[in-house]
């Protein structure tokens, strides 16, 4: 038996699906869904974002799909747009730097623990930007995994400790996409960030998101938005891409900053 999550699902031949799973001993895995396509079918609920459990037939070319399980699905996301947004740019970020038919230790176990944190959001609507952080923190994780870390300790350069000075304003550090951060405002970076933001960067290595006393979320949307900005060129220096849903992400921080 085979157990992950399902990232992608395209159309195979007249009535079967081209299914992308995310498996823990695995990594990516590209599945023949026979009939998949068939409403009726029984292999029907291989969508993406759907948890499942897989027996698989064959061992040489396209595997199939011979009976399915599913122990959770996660569609309900969509009912939020702005989690249905997070939602899509992590699979997107695993089916960029997930290596195929080879071990992702600890990527399945994080998605998955990102997506019930959406489902929490759905079901008890937190504020607009919440999301929009957990898609920053969770790529950040999900990066980290996959051997593609944010150096956040320590400038690129000169090896110095980033030791935020909070309360000097006028203190940069700046983000050398080939590189990392470094300390100052490094002509041609594509982003500077101030003490506080470069503080809450920092904070997102931690397992839960960064809240003040009473439980608020830390950090303007427009500070989200940049630190989810600083990802996306990260990605796009190191996987050769950000993912799309990135810019979907974005505007709904845009709308909470709006609301």
């Amino acid at each position: 038996m085979l157990e992950g999550l399902a990232l992608s699902s395209k159309p195979l031949g007249e009535h079967d699906r081209l299914l992308t799973l995310l498996s823990e001993s695995q990594g990516l895995l590209r599945l023949a869904v026979p009939g998949g396509r068939r409403p009726k079918s029984s292999l029907a609920a291989a969508v993406p974002l759907a948890h499942l459990q897989l027996q698989v037939g064959g061992r040489r070319g396209l595997r199939r799909v011979r009976q399915l399980r599913v122990l959770r699905n996660y569609s309900g996301l969509a009912q939020q747009l702005e989690c249905l947004a997070c939602a899509q740019a992590l699979a997107e970020l695993c089916l960029a730097m997930v290596p195929g038919e080879a071990p992702a230790p600890g990527v399945l176990a994080n998605v998955l623990m990102q997506l019930g944190r959406l489902e929490s959001l759905v079901r008890e609507p937190a504020c607009q930007s919440e999301a929009l952080a957990i898609g920053v923190q969770a790529s950040v994780h999900l990066l980290a995994l996959g051997g593609y870390a944010l150096p956040l300790a320590r400038c690129a350069r000169s090896g110095e400790p980033l030791h935020p000075p909070i309360g000097q304003w006028d203190w940069r550090c700046s983000l050398v996409s080939s590189e990392g951060l470094v300390i100052g405002a490094v002509p041609g970076a594509p982003l500077l960030l101030n003490p506080s933001e470069l503080a809450l960067l920092q904070r997102l290595v931690r397992p839960v998101l960064p809240r003040r006393h009473d439980g608020e979320l830390m950090g303007p949307p427009a500070v989200w938005l940049r630190l989810l900005e600083l990802v996306g060129r990260w990605c796009d220096e190191h996987l050769g891409r950000r993912p799309r849903s990135f810019r979907l992400l974005a505007g709904t921080g845009t709308g909470a900053g709006a609301s």
